[in-house]
């Protein structure tokens, strides 16, 4: 199987990854919470959280650059609506909006790519995420291994035949569309191989690990950090 990158980065090993992925969660609700409720200076605010997350990602033993380029995917979804505040006379809420979305999505990345999926539902169950979201996360987490899967067959194959180097629009849109139907019905089977014996909707996780006192350190220096940064904008700006 096909692993995604994001797996791969997770099961690395830095004393980011080591972290209870309790603390984990609760400091990236507080970086979401203190980003989305920054309104003055917020150009320092950016550069300082950038910095900062630039920073976990050293520690993570990640690729920064990669890391970097992926948190970017979500620019083209909040360039329509900076752009509406842009037409409408309002610039710093335009260049605000991509510049949160853009934190938040590379905050989110770094949980995501510094722990384990097992591990981050176990520990969203524990904090009372709802069991039909967990659910859905696990479907999803799950069946985008089998599209990635299905796609690395198909470029494999179409490469040996010389495919895909001179297709045009029409021969990209019908592999794309080979590719989800017969994901769909590969993930059918599974679906029902699962109903075979005796899912029920409820995926049995691994036992939450132990929160300790160095979870606990984490969580209060680096959640202390990310406050005091979002005070000394204030006076930097």
């Amino acid at each position: 199987m096909h692993h995604v990158v994001l797996e791969r980065w997770s099961r690395g090993d830095s004393p980011v990854h080591r972290r209870d992925a309790r603390a984990k969660i609760l400091l990236t609700l507080a970086l979401l919470v203190l980003l989305s409720t920054a309104q003055d200076h917020l150009a320092a605010v950016s550069l300082l959280y950038f910095g900062a997350l630039v920073m976990g990602l050293v520690a993570a033993r990640l690729p920064v650059w990669g890391a970097l380029v992926r948190a970017a995917v979500v620019l083209p979804f909040s360039a329509v609506f900076g752009l509406a505040s842009w037409l409408a006379g309002e610039p710093e809420r335009a260049l605000a909006l991509a510049a949160k979305s853009y934190l938040s999505a590379l905050g989110v990345l770094l949980l995501v790519a510094s722990t384990r999926m097992p591990d981050l539902l176990r520990a969203m169950e524990s904090l009372g995420a709802p069991r039909f979201l967990l659910i859905v996360a696990q479907f999803l987490y799950r069946y985008l291994f089998i599209i990635s899967e299905q796609a690395q067959h198909m470029r494999s194959a179409a490469l040996s035949r010389g495919g895909f180097r001179r297709a045009g629009f029409r021969a990209a849109a019908g592999a794309l569309g080979v590719l989800f139907a017969r994901s769909y019905a590969r993930a059918d089977n599974i679906h029902r191989a699962m109903l075979a014996r005796g899912f029920h909707g409820h995926f049995h996780m691994p036992a939450a690990a132990r929160f300790g006192w160095a979870d606990g350190l984490f969580l209060a220096a680096a959640g202390g950090g990310l406050a005091l940064l979002r005070l000394a904008a204030g006076r930097l700006g």
